[in-house]
Formats: structure tokens, C-alpha cells, sequence
């Protein structure tokens, strides 16, 4: 997402946002961070690959793989766009119901102190 069109979006000043990244190296690179640090997002760490707390498992990832697959897109702009529409026609319970699954995974791995069983 551009962030200058996040910049633009003056609700999003009035609410708190956390962000759930995971810690591979080019999600923590100089550039991303201070990105992250500019928009005032708060960061929300979990165990570095826990299979409970992975957020493309729970969240958008999957359905956005669905929606892509087979479909070819001629520039970024494209892809982002679309990317746009199709998560704008979310309704709340869609993100809440996948907030609700990521929690039940840190729960899990609470109660588990970490250890992955399957």
C-alpha cells in the first residue's frame, strides 16, 4: 500500500494502530522500520516463524493468493489497486473473525510456553 496514501487519510491520525509484523530480515530492514516508526504504528512482536502466530495463516494472505490466482496484472499500480477494492469490500466481521483466530493462536502458544506440537 503507498504510504502517502495512508498519509492522506486523516481518520487514520484519530485511531491507534498496531502492527502485527512478522521478523524476517527485509520486514526489519532500516528502511521498513522507520516507515513503520513515521506512520506511528506500534509494534507488536511475536517468536521469530511460531507456526501459532504466523499472521498470513489468520489473515488476509491466503484469500489475497485466492484472489490473484491466474490473473495477470500489467503494472504495481494494477495490483494495488485491486488489492484496494478488494479489501475495501471487507466488511468489520471479516477482520475481526481473523483477529479472533490470531488470538486463539497466541493463546495457544501461551499455554503450550512456546512448545509446537501438532
Amino acid at each position: 500500500m503507498r504510504y502517502k496514501n495512508a498519509e492522506n487519510r486523516q481518520h487514520l491520525n484519530n485511531k491507534k494502530v498496531l502492527l502485527h509484523q512478522d521478523n524476517a530480515p527485509y520486514h526489519r530492514s532500516m528502511n521498513t522500520m522507520a516507515n513503520i516508526n513515521e506512520l506511528g504504528y506500534e509494534m507488536h512482536p511475536h517468536p521469530p516463524y511460531s507456526p501459532y502466530v504466523a499472521p498470513s495463516d489468520y489473515f488476509l494472505f491466503p484469500d489475497l493468493k485466492r484472489m490473484f490466482a491466474g490473473k495477470k496484472f500489467s503494472s504495481n499500480e494494477e495490483v494495488i489497486a485491486e488489492t484496494e477494492t478488494y479489501l475495501e469490500t471487507k466488511d468489520k466481521s471479516y477482520y475481526k473473525n481473523r483477529i479472533e483466530k490470531l488470538e486463539g493462536g497466541y493463546n495457544q502458544c501461551i499455554t503450550l510456553e512456546g512448545n509446537y506440537v501438532e
